[in-house]
């Protein structure tokens, strides 16, 4: 036996759609927001994201590696009024959590700064030279 919907609600099913002369017509997406997905913890997924991030542990550099970045730092200095173009790699901590990342510039050095240990680049860089991995004069 088949049910007939049409008999069931014959009484309402040809009548105009209802709209409201009191309230304005609902948008699509206000309506569409009533059905979304409901987050219980608010942040869970964003912490989850954050802890499956990857960072880079500083590598410590060897006593080979240093001195072949001070001896390119005494003839930089030398050069530092002709504002040299200089390639470096370096490392730079991450804001929320333990390691960070290796980065590669290219710019204008402007000073070397030997008593806060640090170097500026024209585009306003600036690395400590304990983050500083590699340098190359281009």
């Amino acid at each position: 036996m088949t049910i007939d919907k049409t008999d069931e609600y014959g009484d309402i099913i040809g009548l105009p759609h209802h709209v409201s002369a009191n309230r304005p017509r609902m948008s699509i997406g206000d309506r569409a927001a009533q059905f979304s997905a409901f987050a219980a913890l608010k942040g869970y997924d964003d912490e989850i994201d954050e802890v499956a991030r990857y960072t880079d542990e500083k590598i410590e550099p060897d006593s080979d590696r240093i001195d072949d970045l001070n001896r390119k730092l005494s003839l930089l200095a030398a050069q530092i009024k002709q504002r040299p173009v200089v390639k470096i790699t370096y490392f730079r901590p991450d804001g929320r959590k333990s390691g960070g990342e290796y980065l590669t510039a290219q710019g204008n050095l402007v000073k070397i700064d030997i008593y806060d240990r640090k170097l500026a680049f024209a585009d306003g860089l600036v690395v400590r030279f304990d983050d500083v991995f590699a340098l190359e004069l281009v």
